[in-house]
């Protein structure tokens, strides 16, 4: 049978590709291209100087650094905890292991608004340890601190997720070779495990780096809304809306949009170079072919 019969026989029609290929891009053009230009055009509809005013301000670079940096600091847990986890998971069996796992993908399940009301519960003035805290004079709630730890929690799961099937497939036969060969532990990781998991990894950071800035349930519920202070860049956004200040509200979400679109790059790169990677190992595991 010739290539054509068989294309013919096991691929879809012409018309049948075509139509899906229509409907896919249609359906991202109608609910991811035309909301993304819309921000864009409210932002500037009063033009570059009203734009620029509203990024000037005062309150919007607040919440732009709080932003910043509760990724910056949420970012190196969750780099730990999830080599950790994953390098556990993957390489080793132990008891309580499928409860690992079930725990790793616990704020995938709970709602972030709960994940708020949790930490409330918890840190909060009549919470479990509120009386301790406000004892000692330790400001959690309302503050950056119970920022930090909402987003950490929601966040902790994308670089182990990553990473686990990663490590899985890779085995471990790389890392008993280089201890048998008289490396020690940290060497075997830093030159054995994380080269083969850079990508996987980095691919994690990004997703995580993601969340941490567009996070804003839990982090809603914890803040206690500190113009200034306690306002991220989404809680922003939501305050001037609410407010009618929408050349405002867009600016700060024009904002948001461009750290997606940025993220976006950054992971379709990283994916290319997983696939490249990917191949470049399967190729190299192929037998020779005899001449």
């Amino acid at each position: 049978m010739s290539a054509r019969a068989t294309r013919r026989a096991t691929g879809e029609p012409l018309w049948l590709r075509a139509l899906l290929m229509v409907i896919g891009l249609g359906f991202l053009l109608l609910f991811l291209g035309v909301p993304l230009l819309a921000v864009f055009v409210e932002a500037f509809a009063a033009g570059w100087p009203a734009y620029r005013d509203a990024l000037s301000d005062g309150e919007t670079r607040s919440a732009i650094a709080l932003t910043v940096l509760i990724a910056l600091v949420v970012l190196p847990f969750n780099v730990v905890f999830g080599v950790a986890a994953a390098w556990a998971i993957a390489k080793f069996d132990f008891r309580g292991k499928s409860l690992l796992i079930t725990l790793i993908d616990l704020p995938f399940a709970v709602s972030p608004v709960v994940v708020g009301l949790v930490f409330l519960l918890l840190f909060g003035a009549q919470g479990l340890f509120g009386p301790w805290l406000a004892a000692h004079e330790i400001k959690v709630v309302f503050a950056l601190p119970a920022m930090i730890l909402v987003t950490l929690f929601i966040t902790c799961p994308f670089i182990a997720r990553e990473l686990i099937p990663l490590m899985q497939v890779q085995g471990k036969d790389e890392e008993e070779a280089a201890l048998s060969l008289g490396a020690g532990a940290w060497q075997m990781f830093f030159r054995v495990t994380l080269p083969n998991i850079k990508w996987g990894l980095l691919y994690g950071v990004i997703l995580a780096n993601a969340r941490a800035m567009g996070e804003f349930g839990a982090v809603s519920v914890v803040s206690g809304h500190i113009r200034g202070e306690t306002n991220t860049l989404p809680l922003h956004v939501e305050i001037l809306y609410n407010e009618y200040n929408a050349v405002g509200a867009f600016a700060a979400a024009s904002v948001l949009a461009l750290l997606a679109l940025v993220t976006l790059a950054a992971k379709t790169i990283v994916e290319w170079r997983m696939r490249h990677e990917t191949q470049r190992l399967t190729a190299s595991d192929l037998p020779p072919e005899k001449g």
